[in-house]
């Protein structure tokens, strides 16, 4: 199987995680953890964006440098990482030395290639978003900001640009040839309807303030935040360096999925390929935007008071655990074109439906039986399975072209599906019935083994969404498995089956939150 590169945008170190932050980086690990089950090299990025003009605002606000107030909030993403427990590979900071040498040689490639050129700007400028927008643009915006809301400002400045508009030609037949390249479909029309206007050049550099990468050859400039942040998806792989033929890591490029909120897709699916081409480097796989969340059907805001930040979200992983948290993420989260609304009771309902009532209850009901009618031990199934090797392989197929596709949603559907038809397996079957006649006994023990051995496959397609108690039901159904087989039959005859009680029913709370 081939290398797998995923990658979240690198978080601005102006604010301090939150859900949109918890929740990219959650859909990057579940893609990651199912990638190394199938074998995969895979190789899982995030970090953070220290560099810009609101980093070097905010800090003398505070009375503090720079420096000092990226250290402290990177540090509080980092923390967020060890919270949730990810498993990133590799944490990159723009402010790091690795990675301020390694854009500088990329941009002396483009400027030595006349992909980037002196000139002047004139029109509106996001001082939230650090965007440049056009007058065609700026007017079709209404002057406000398209995230913030915040009126556009005018500006005037000479930087250097980068000939975005010399890329159109190129571009729109990259995405004819890739019409995957952008997901969702939704995102992926509207980057055409705006390719349709015309690509204007964009600047790679400021001179208005210093907090950045000095532009090479010109100090006065400092390289465009939004450049230099781009950059990082190669400078972690050490793809800039000049032994980057020999890094150990530079395989993993291109990106499978560079997985990022909505409100950043221009640059990621039009300025970042164009760079690539500039570089003669190929672009990432896919880029998949997701939407935003909001809450109780209301834009999440700080003065509303409904702002989910990680002291909110800690109020639901202490009440019903880290991996319903992550379920959650995943099953109702804005991973497509419409945003998803958060909502405490459904969170609860969602638990205990889906959880306590389906994962928890299937395993534990067929645990306690094999404990009571074969003392714990698994039977011999003389039946060879029935149906049910075949319904697995199914699901496991389906699983890993949901996984290849993005589609998480119905990667956690299909073993949750699995998991259903045990049950309703048992309720046809009624073993506890049949365990009343002697006569039965091979075919309460083909039963229950087929059962377990089911279990034990959802469980395994499960676990990069609930690694934690996934784990915990493995442990109790045949053991731990091996990267690269899913399949049912793991369970050897004789091998020890245990009863759980892996998601506690918990009562809805009274409180908000």
């Amino acid at each position: 199987m081939d290398s797998a590169y995923i990658t979240t945008p690198i978080y601005y170190v102006n604010d301090r995680p939150h859900i949109g932050h918890a929740y990219t980086t959650t859909l990057c690990d579940v893609w990651a953890r199912a990638m190394r089950l199938r074998g995969a090299d895979t190789y899982f990025l995030t970090g953070t964006d220290e560099h810009g003009h609101k980093v070097e605002k905010s800090a003398k606000e505070r009375g503090m440098t720079p420096q000092a107030l990226a250290d402290e909030n990177a540090a509080e993403f980092q923390n967020m990482l060890k919270v949730f427990g990810f498993s990133n590979n590799d944490f990159i900071r723009t402010t790091q030395e690795r990675h301020v040498r390694q854009v500088q040689a990329f941009v002396t490639r483009l400027r030595d290639s006349g992909a980037i050129y002196l000139g002047e700007f004139e029109g509106w400028y996001d001082e939230g978003q650090e965007e440049y927008h056009t007058e065609t643009r700026a007017k079709e915006l209404g002057y406000k900001s398209p995230v913030s809301g915040r009126p556009l400002v005018r500006a005037r400045e000479q930087n250097y640009y980068f000939k975005l508009s010399g890329f159109q030609a190129r571009l729109e037949a990259f995405f004819a040839a890739n019409p995957g390249f952008i997901q969702p479909q939704a995102r992926f029309n509207e980057v055409m309807g705006r390719m349709r206007e015309g690509l204007q050049d964009v600047p790679v550099t400021r001179t208005n303030f210093s907090w950045g990468i000095p532009f090479p050859g010109d100090e006065k400039h400092v390289i465009y935040v939004w450049i230099d942040a781009l950059f990082n998806y190669l400078t972690a792989l050490d793809a800039g360096s000049a032994s980057s033929s020999a890094s150990a890591k530079v395989h993993y490029w291109p990106a499978a999925y560079q997985v990022i909120g909505k409100e950043i897709l221009w640059f990621h699916a039009v300025i970042w390929p164009a760079m690539l081409m500039a570089l003669d480097l190929p672009a990432p796989r896919r880029i998949h935007a997701h939407s935003f969340w909001i809450r109780d059907g209301q834009k999440m805001s700080k003065s509303l008071g409904n702002f989910i930040d990680l002291a909110v979200i800690q109020t639901f992983t202490d009440r019903y655990g880290l991996d319903a948290w992550r379920w959650y993420m995943v099953t109702q989260g804005p991973l497509d074109a419409t945003d998803a609304d958060f909502r405490s009771g459904h969170f609860h309902e969602m638990y205990t439906a889906e959880l306590v009532n389906t994962v928890g209850n299937c395993a534990s009901r067929v645990g306690a039986m094999v404990g009571k009618y074969f003392d714990g031990v698994m039977p011999a199934d003389v039946e060879n399975g029935g149906a049910w090797p075949e319904r697995c392989a199914s699901t496991v197929s389906n699983w890993e072209k949901a996984i290849d596709d993005f589609d998480l949603v119905a990667a956690a559907r299909g073993p949750l599906d699995l998991i259903r038809g045990v049950d309703l397996f048992i309720n046809q079957t009624e073993p506890f019935k049949l365990a009343k006649d002697s006569q039965q006994r091979d075919r309460l023990a083909s039963i229950l083994a087929q059962c377990s051995q089911v279990v034990r496959v959802a469980s395994i397609l499960l676990t990069p969404i609930l690694p934690s108690k996934m784990e915990e039901c493995l442990a109790g159904f045949g053991g731990a498995i091996s990267a690269g087989r899913v399949a049912y039959g793991g369970i050897a005859t004789g091998a020890r089956i245990t009863k759980m009680a892996l998601f506690p029913r918990i009562e809805p709370a009274t409180e908000s939150g």
